[in-house]
């Protein structure tokens, strides 16, 4: 609702933006096929009912906004997934080498990595990490595949449908394109998983069953990570489930920057386009993936922590 009052608050005649303000009969028609003729009250009334029903609306070409949204959700979760990958793969790790060195150089160093992360704003990394450290590495930097596929895309992810396919040359190409903006979307974002499997590490690492592991002969490394790592896993895991929603919505800027054919990209035709419909939608889709996520993060705290009883 917030959206829609905003968009056509600050913008009160798209079709003549549409339009060129070139022809004002193309600009009439265009308000009463839009409805933007109508109170605001009424649009609004048309919108949040066409909303229920399925139909959200279509763009100033007359098309609907739901084929490409549908589309383009499926590359944006590709690449939230990849993220998330990074982040676990890279993020655990360095948060119990930061716990199990606290106050040494090991801490430090961690920590001055990802507050650099966290500290970069999205489109700084990005541009550095497009042209500067991707053709350093020889990775291309935008789109999904080098060259059109040659096989159906039922999915509309890259690597899978590549792999659907059968074409491996075509799954490794998707792969080297999901690089780059998959790394960035996790070093901005890995401070959250770094700082949180710290923390947990930290107040886990004094309890008193690690002392009596420790006490019974294992090694410190069959301590630290099958022991307390294990427990400290839990708000980690939540925690990781609670981001996957934000970075859904963090997506804009490295899309746009990456090319990338996902919900982001989308969303930034939409706003410089004026297309209202296709805005809210956006919206509409990141609000819903945010509470999915926390809902599955909440399932998740209660299936990994025994404490958790289920009513």
């Amino acid at each position: 609702m917030i959206t829609f009052f905003f968009t056509h608050i600050a913008v009160s005649n798209p079709c003549a933006e549409w339009t060129q303000k070139s022809d004002p009969v193309a600009i009439q028609q265009c308000q009463i096929t839009q409805g933007f003729n109508q109170p605001l009250y009424i649009q609004f009334e048309r919108y949040f009912t066409g909303l229920l029903s399925g139909n959200w609306g279509t763009d100033q070409n007359g098309l609907s906004v739901i084929q490409p949204i549908v589309q383009a959700v499926p590359a944006t979760l590709e690449l939230v997934l990849a993220s998330l990958a990074i982040m676990v793969i890279v993020g655990i790790p360095l948060g119990v080498i930061a716990a199990t060195n606290s106050g040494r150089w090991g801490d430090h160093l961690v920590r001055v990595f990802y507050l650099s992360g966290w500290a970069t704003p999205t489109y700084l990394g990005a541009i550095v990490i497009a042209l500067v450290i991707g053709p350093a590495l020889g990775l291309p930097r935008s789109g999904a595949y080098t060259s059109t596929p040659p096989f159906p895309q039922p999915t509309h992810m890259s690597v899978v449908d590549a792999l659907l396919a059968g074409n491996l040359y075509y799954a490794a190409d998707a792969t080297t394109h999901l690089i780059l903006p998959a790394v960035t979307l996790a070093f901005v974002n890995l401070g959250i998983v770094t700082r949180m499997t710290r923390s947990t590490m930290l107040e886990v690492l004094p309890l008193e069953y690690v002392k009596t592991a420790r006490m019974k002969g294992l090694e410190e490394s069959r301590v630290v990570y099958r022991h307390a790592l294990r427990n400290s896993l839990i708000t980690t895991v939540t925690v990781l489930g609670i981001t996957a929603g934000a970075l859904l919505s963090g997506t804009v800027v490295i899309e746009k920057i990456f090319d990338w054919p996902g919900i982001g990209n989308y969303a930034y035709q939409a706003i410089v386009t004026y297309n209202f419909p296709g805005t809210i939608a956006v919206v509409v889709v990141f609000a819903v993936a945010v509470v999915i996520a926390n809902l599955i993060a909440d399932i998740l705290y209660g299936i990994l922590d025994p404490r958790v009883e289920w009513r």
